[in-house]
């Protein structure tokens, strides 16, 4: 039930966000700045959010308040960069303390995991195309902060995260020798940022229109929520590989076909969970902050490769080198993993 409420949650998070924002726009507001600034509260501020999620029972308390923050930064009759302000920090923590309990509620499986992060990307496309339903998203945004409330007090022991993730560990060991993996977690966050640089350098040419975009949208919501089950079924490395390598090809040599493009987005997307899951597995005890360091290092990506415009051969060589960066930073981290279950 929690993991449903902080799904559906995520969706109108995003909802009410791109709501506020486009909704400015559309009213004749130049939000260029605004758009900006939110993204870099939203984003880069999940790894100092995340911290303070894994302190005990902190999630938990904190993620009703931030569902609030964002229903306020909508309402509230204040200029727009203070509301944007409030949405890019409600933005920030209920993304790490959604993402913290599902961790620790998952049993060591991926699959919750894609389910929590996989229905934000339809809150974003029908709040930037469709912000006039803002105001039905930001009340019952407030709603489901209630429930979730209320939810979390029924079920106070799981949500606070008390059970150790030593006791559930799916098809991978956690990580627990005394010294820290530092290479395997920063070739996982710099795979993210590189991946996303790559990701950006595609230029889909049918995608033109709110319609398009809902579609676009739909399929990566669809890769997300499916990628946690297929890293539970095949493991990390087989889901990854079956995933990004057609992906990469899609993206890179077939982008003008729409047919293509959206199976491209499909696969891609079914590694995203996975490198979060990997991320949780190599640090165990900090669920928010394995969580919020991947969203921190999403966004420099993102601006670099929305700053990057290549074409033809250099474009498609981008692509590929970014799409294999991921791959290989999940075959390390994997082999980190192993390497340290059979040392124990």
């Amino acid at each position: 039930m929690i993991l449903v409420l902080n799904s559906i949650s995520h969706f109108l998070v995003d909802g009410v966000c791109l709501a506020t924002l486009f909704g400015a726009a559309k009213s004749g507001t130049d939000v260029a700045m605004a758009i900006l600034v939110y993204n870099t509260l939203a984003f880069s501020t999940q790894i100092l959010t995340g911290w303070c999620a894994d302190k005990p029972g902190l999630a938990r308390k904190l993620e009703p308040l931030s569902m609030l923050l964002v229903a306020a930064g909508f309402f509230l009759p204040a200029g727009l960069m203070g509301r944007v302000v409030l949405i890019g920090l409600g933005n920030s923590f209920f993304h790490v303390c959604g993402g913290c309990v599902t961790l620790r509620q998952s049993e060591g499986k991926a699959a919750p995991l894609g389910v929590f992060v996989a229905p934000g990307a339809l809150g974003v496309t029908l709040g930037k195309f469709w912000p006039q339903y803002g105001a039905l998203l930001a009340f019952a945004l407030i709603v489901f902060a209630a429930l979730i409330f209320f939810a979390y007090r029924k079920d106070p022991a799981s949500a606070d995260g008390v059970l150790p993730a030593k006791r559930f560990p799916g098809n991978l060991p956690d990580f627990r020798a005394k010294t820290f993996p530092l290479a395997a977690v920063a070739l996982l966050t710099l795979a993210v940022a590189v991946r996303a640089i790559g990701g950006y350098a595609a230029v889909f040419s049918w995608n033109t229109g709110a319609w398009t975009a809902l579609a676009m949208a739909f399929f990566v919501f669809a890769g997300k929520t499916a990628g946690g089950f297929v890293c539970d079924r095949l493991g990390a490395v087989n889901a990854s590989a079956l995933s990004i390598v057609p992906a990469a090809l899609m993206t890179a040599f077939l982008a003008f076909s729409m047919p293509a493009s959206l199976l491209g987005q499909f696969l891609l997307n079914l590694s995203m969970p996975v490198t979060l899951w990997l991320l949780y597995k190599l640090m165990p005890d900090e669920p928010g902050f394995a969580f919020g360091l991947a969203a921190s290092a999403l966004w420099p990506g993102t601006l670099l490769g929305l700053m990057i415009r290549l074409t033809g051969a250099a474009q498609k060589a981008l692509i590929l080198v970014s799409f294999a960066a991921g791959l290989i930073a999940v075959i390390y981290a994997v082999s980190v993993l192993k390497k340290d279950g059979e040392s124990e």
